[in-house]
C-alpha cells in the first residue's frame, strides 16, 4: 500500500521533490549521501584529553592572577593597615593609659 501523494509531501499543494521523490520530514531528507564531505575521527582510547592540562594550567593562573593583582592588592593592604591600626588604637584606650588620658576627672 502506497501513501498518497498529498501524504507522501507532507499534504496541501506541496511539491513531491525535484526528482518526484519524497525528501523526508525537516533534518531527514532521506536522500543519497552527499558527496565531498570528508569527517576524520581518533579512536577513543587514543585520545588524550589532559595533554597539557598541567603546564597550561599554571600559565594560564599566572596570567589571571597578574591581570587581577593591582586591582585587587592595593585595597587589601590599605584596608589591612587601617584595621591593625583601629585594633591597636582601640586596645589603647580600654588600657589603663588611655583610659587616664582622655578620662573627664
Amino acid at each position: 500500500m502506497r501513501p498518497t501523494q498529498a501524504m507522501m509531501s507532507g499534504g496541501g499543494d506541496a511539491p513531491i521533490g525535484r526528482h518526484g521523490k519524497y525528501l523526508g520530514g525537516w533534518g531527514s531528507f532521506g536522500g543519497l549521501p552527499q558527496k565531498g564531505i570528508i569527517s576524520y575521527t581518533l579512536s577513543s582510547n587514543k585520545q588524550n584529553p589532559f595533554a597539557g592540562a598541567f603546564h597550561d594550567a599554571i600559565f594560564n593562573t599566572w596570567r589571571r592572577f597578574s591581570a587581577q593583582v593591582l586591582y585587587v592588592a592595593p585595597p587589601m593592604i590599605f584596608f589591612y593597615y587601617t584595621m591593625s591600626w583601629a585594633i591597636e588604637r582601640n586596645e589603647y584606650l580600654n588600657s589603663k593609659a588611655g583610659r587616664q588620658e582622655f578620662s573627664e576627672e
